[in-house]
């Protein structure tokens, strides 16, 4: 029974970190299903709001408001970054071809570690406590609140997001744009805000990842983004890029993999275990776990 229950607690840990790939994972998916862009800057955005928790908290709890609110500030910082990055690094390269765009994509990636390990160095800097939530008790398993947030919260922004594309108005020029950008351009649909709003959106589910990561592990550092984006993006890519709830299942599955492999293997075999995942389910069906197979015109 003990280790039934060691189990179950290893799982709902996956549950967590995944929900955590999950939400960054969403942003690579929406990005690539509407210009068919990695784009691998994205994971740096996580570090981006873990920077802005650690500076927004002390500042709203000494005038008297909770710490949580930080999480407007990293969606709104992170979101006006990411279209600053669409507009001054992707806009002018749609054109050209995609190992430009491929390229570019690691640089910017590069210039916020590096622009982040100037300003604020190296040094990893403490995350104060974000969420006060009391832990949750089922049976014999006691949850600590902030894991019941992180995993709820990204499953109810994955179902927000879906009817966002599927039924609002943005959603469906977003759709249309990603079918054939030419075509809906003359249909009088703007391209370039349905491809800002994009990057807008996921940009800022990488901010409120960055601050549900933090708290749980409150520690930020410039290159934080990088594993945590590399991780996500092979979530994204095992659920089917393109397929927002795809990206869901698919940080779940690597959470899981990786909590059950640090318990029972080891924790040094963790990284290796996520990407033969990938590798696997990869040779079974390219297209990922919910992904189809698509002909294209010629």
């Amino acid at each position: 029974m003990d280790q039934f229950i060691i189990f179950i607690k290893q799982v709902i840990n996956g549950l967590q970190i995944g929900s955590v790939y999950a939400l960054v994972a969403l942003g690579y998916t929406m990005v690539y299903g509407i210009i068919k862009l990695i784009n691998f800057a994205h994971g740096d955005f996580i570090m981006v709001g873990g920077y802005m928790a650690v500076f927004s908290i002390p500042v709203l709890v000494s005038a008297g408001l909770p710490a949580w609110l930080c999480v407007f500030l990293a969606v709104a910082v992170c979101a006006l970054i990411g279209v600053v990055t669409e507009r001054v690094a992707y806009k002018p390269l749609r054109q050209a071809p995609r190992i430009c765009v491929l390229i570019t994509a690691i640089a910017m990636s590069l210039f916020l570690e590096n622009l982040f390990l100037l300003l604020f160095t190296s040094s990893p800097r403490s995350v104060p406590t974000i969420f006060n939530i009391p832990a949750v008790t089922v049976g014999s398993i006691q949850v600590e609140g902030k894991t019941v947030l992180t995993i709820a919260l990204s499953v109810v922004l994955m179902i927000l997001l879906q009817l966002f594309v599927k039924g609002t108005k943005m959603g469906k020029a977003m759709r249309a744009v990603s079918e054939d950008t030419q075509a809906a351009v003359l249909m009088g649909i703007n391209a370039n805000t349905t491809i800002s709003v994009t990057f807008a959106i996921g940009s800022a589910l990488a901010a409120v990842a960055a601050i549900m990561y933090c708290s749980a592990y409150p520690v930020v550092e410039p290159y934080m983004g990088s594993m945590l984006g590399l991780k996500a993006f092979i979530a994204a890519v095992l659920g089917g890029i393109g397929i927002i709830p795809g990206a869901m299942l698919g940080g779940f599955v690597i959470g899981i993999a990786e909590s059950l492999t640090k318990m029972y293997i080891s924790s040094q075999l963790a990284d290796a275990v996520v990407f033969g995942i990938l590798i696997l389910v990869l040779l079974v069906k390219p297209t990922g776990i919910l992904g189809k197979n698509v002909g294209e015109k010629v």
